[in-house]
């Protein structure tokens, strides 16, 4: 049970190949994932924002900051594999993060960066070639990750966390 309430999509799967077609479909998810996260907290307000998805998980307030962190530093990533020669990217604390006072703060800001950064990002990853999306970065933890990985990754990432704020409004009957 403990294990559909953190991935209730599933755990991310890399296809092995990721052609153009699954690119589409990828960037389509990381374009649709602002309006799909907007209406995801349509409504809700300040004491259920302040629920967890699961016993000792993020409040749905600190996944939305948690999009906002986590996807900002995935586009950065993107650009400085574009234009290094596979860097180091440096990791964070995600837990850390989301314990910050911005993390507990209105959601609104967060919503309104998402918005702009998925504007930004989309428009560069539309503008990609294969041989671009075959550049890398170095990750502490992952090793070599190309931008076909990571792009398949983050379009996982936002339906995952979306989907914790649906099943947790879904299971408490908010509408």
């Amino acid at each position: 049970m403990l294990e559909k309430l953190k991935y209730p999509i599933g755990r991310v799967e890399i296809p092995a190949e990721i052609n153009e077609s699954r690119r589409k479909t990828f960037i389509k998810d990381i374009a649709d994932m602002p309006e799909l996260l907007k209406e995801a907290v349509k409504g809700l307000n300040e004491e259920q924002l302040n629920n967890p998805y699961r016993p000792d998980g993020w409040t749905l307030r600190q996944v939305v900051h948690h999009l906002a962190d986590s996807h900002l530093n995935s586009y950065i990533r993107f650009k400085m594999a574009l234009t290094e020669n596979e860097p180091t990217i440096k990791t964070y604390f995600e837990d850390r993060w989301a314990d910050l006072a911005d993390s507990k703060a209105s959601i609104e800001p967060s919503l309104n960066l998402i918005d702009a950064l998925h504007t930004r990002w989309v428009i560069l990853l539309k503008s990609l070639s294969d041989k671009d999306f075959e550049r890398a970065f170095r990750h502490p933890d992952l090793g070599l990750v190309t931008l076909n990985k990571a792009l398949a990754i983050y379009a996982w990432h936002g339906k995952h966390h979306l989907a914790h704020i649906t099943c947790l409004r879904d299971s408490k009957g908010w509408v």
